[in-house]
C-alpha cells in the first residue's frame, strides 16, 4: 500500500456475527461500502473514525497509524485527520451556514484549511446560503451545508454514512451532482456507506461488498459489477457499468452517442455536452444476443463481442452470461433453452444487442 493509501484490518463483535474486514483501499476517489441493511457497513466506518474501538485491529490513513492493536495504539476520533457525515445533517442550529462551516475551521490540522473550505463552498454550490439560518435549509441544503463542514477540516478521509438515505427521492436527484464534482476535483478519499444500487453506480470508483460482516466482493466498480459469480448481481439490478464520454449529438433524431472502449451506444439526448465523460447503467435484462449481425431491427445498439462465461440465474429457467465487447463487459441474461438453440458457449462469437441503457452521471 502506498503512504497515501490507507488500509482497514478490523474485528468486531457484534450479537448476530462479527464484522471481519481486511482492506487495502486506494488513495482517490469514492470507495462505497455496498450491502444490504446490517450487514455490518456503518460499523466499520464508525471504527476508522475511532467511535468504536474493534479487537485486533489496525487503520492506517496517509501512511499516519489512527489505530494498531498490538502496537496498542488508537487515536481518538478528536486526532484523526477525517470529516464524517451522517445521515442527518447534525448542524448548530444557533449558527448560521458561516457558522457552522467556521466551526469546522477549527478542527483544522492542516494549514491549508481556508482554501480546502473555500473550494468545497464552490463545489457544492452553497456561496449564496452563508448568511442563512440552518432552520431556513432544505434537507438537500443542509447536507451539503454538512458534507462542506467536514471537508473544513482538511480530513485525509472523508466518511459518508448513507448521507441521503433521510432525503426524497428529487433531494437525492439533487445532491448527486455535487458528490460528483467532489469526487472529480478533490483529491481526499472518500469511504461511503449505502445499500442504494443506483448511488453505486452513479459514485463508485472502488466497491467493497459486505455481507453479515465478511467481505464478499471487492475491487474496481466495472469488475465487481460485471462478475457473475458476485454477490452484487441479483434480480434485476444485475448488470454492467460502462465508462465512455459523449462523442456525438445527432439533433434531428435527439439522439447522442456514447463512446466506450469497445464501442459506442446511442441513447436519448438529455443535454449532456459533446467530450464530457459520462458513466452508462446497461442491465442484464436488457441484452439479448444473436449469432449473426442483426439486421432490419428496432434495436439500435449493436455491439460484435465474446461470450467469456456462463453461470446460473435465479431462476432455474435462465442463465447470465458474461460478455466482452472489446475491453468493455456487458451482463446478459436470456433463457436456457436460448443458450442451448444458439450453441453458446465460452469463447463463443456473438452479437450484442442493447434494447435500453441509462445514463447515469
Amino acid at each position: 500500500m502506498s503512504a497515501d493509501g490507507f488500509h482497514i484490518r478490523l474485528t468486531l463483535p457484534r450479537a448476530d456475527f462479527d464484522v471481519h474486514v481486511s482492506l487495502a483501499l486506494p488513495a482517490r476517489g469514492i470507495t462505497v461500502l455496498f450491502g444490504a441493511s446490517g450487514s455490518g457497513k456503518t460499523s466499520v466506518l464508525r471504527c476508522v473514525a475511532g467511535l468504536e474501538r474493534a479487537q485486533h485491529a489496525r487503520i492506517v490513513v496517509g501512511g499516519e497509524v489512527w489505530q494498531d492493536g498490538a502496537q496498542r495504539v488508537f487515536l481518538p476520533t478528536h486526532r484523526r485527520a477525517l470529516g464524517y457525515v451522517f445521515q442527518e445533517a447534525s448542524l448548530f442550529d444557533h449558527l448560521d451556514v458561516e457558522g457552522n462551516l467556521r466551526y469546522g475551521l477549527q478542527r483544522a490540522r492542516a494549514t491549508g484549511a481556508e482554501i480546502t473550505l473555500h473550494t468545497a463552498v464552490q463545489l457544492l454550490g452553497i456561496g449564496d446560503l452563508l448568511r442563512r439560518r440552518t432552520d431556513q435549509l432544505s434537507g438537500g441544503e443542509r447536507q451539503r451545508v454538512a458534507i462542506a463542514r467536514a471537508l473544513a477540516t482538511s480530513p485525509r478521509l472523508l466518511l459518508l454514512d448513507e448521507p441521503m438515505a433521510a432525503l426524497d427521492s428529487a433531494r437525492r436527484q439533487d445532491i448527486l451532482p455535487w458528490l460528483e464534482r467532489l469526487r472529480d476535483e478533490l483529491r481526499i478519499p472518500m469511504l461511503y456507506v449505502t445499500h442504494s444500487a443506483d448511488e453505486l453506480a452513479r459514485l463508485a470508483d472502488h466497491l467493497v461488498v459486505l455481507e453479515r460482516g465478511r467481505v464478499q466482493a471487492e475491487g474496481a466498480v466495472q469488475e465487481v459489477l460485471s462478475a457473475i459469480d458476485s454477490p452484487v448481481v441479483a434480480g434485476e439490478d444485475a448488470g454492467a457499468l460502462l465508462s465512455g464520454r459523449v462523442a456525438e449529438r445527432d439533433a434531428h433524431w435527439q439522439l447522442v452517442r456514447v463512446a466506450f472502449d469497445g464501442g459506442s451506444l446511442w441513447l436519448r439526448d438529455s443535454g449532456v455536452p459533446v467530450g464530457q465523460a459520462v458513466r452508462l447503467r446497461v442491465l442484464a435484462r436488457d441484452v439479448s444476443l444473436t449469432t449473426e449481425e442483426p439486421q432490419h431491427t428496432s434495436i439500435q445498439n449493436h455491439l460484435p463481442c465474446t461470450v467469456e462465461s456462463i453461470a446460473p440465474d435465479a431462476h432455474p429457467s435462465q442463465v447470465l452470461l458474461r460478455v466482452r465487447c472489446g475491453a468493455s463487459v456487458l451482463l446478459a441474461r436470456i433463457t436456457r433453452r436460448a443458450l442451448d438453440a444458439l450453441g453458446l458457449h465460452p469463447g463463443s462469437v456473438a452479437w450484442a444487442q442493447v434494447k435500453s441503457v441509462a445514463l447515469v452521471q
